[in-house]
């Protein structure tokens, strides 16, 4: 099937920083979580208007995770929006973990 979810670097909070492919990606998700708590919420406003929105700064990493897994059975795509650069500042490990032991693509776009 592909890869279904994507960490995304949201960037230092504008969202004209983004690069292209973190904006293209949020155009066409279906289910975006977000550190809302981090991110600028303008950063959301590309995403479809029948996306799934789920603010994750008062989620729990098993709430997060059972979002994810639960939009991956249904064959949806997911954004997992992350500040800055996902791959250098962001608590992703934990999350990754449970895809790999789950056999779910991901990739990981700054």
């Amino acid at each position: 099937m592909g890869v279904q979810v994507y960490f995304v670097g949201a960037g230092p909070g504008d969202p004209e920083l983004l690069t292209i492919k973190a904006k293209n990606i949020i155009e066409r998700a279906d289910v975006i979580v977000y550190a809302d708590s981090l991110i600028n919420p303008e950063v959301c406003s590309f995403a479809r208007k029948e996306a799934e929105l789920y603010r994750s700064a008062s989620l729990t990493l098993e709430e997060i995770t059972g979002i994810i897994l639960s939009a991956v059975k249904q064959g949806k795509v997911v954004a997992r929006l992350q500040s800055g650069d996902p791959s250098i500042y962001g608590a992703i490990q934990e999350q990754m973990v449970e895809l790999d032991d789950k056999g779910i693509e991901y990739e990981i776009v700054p």
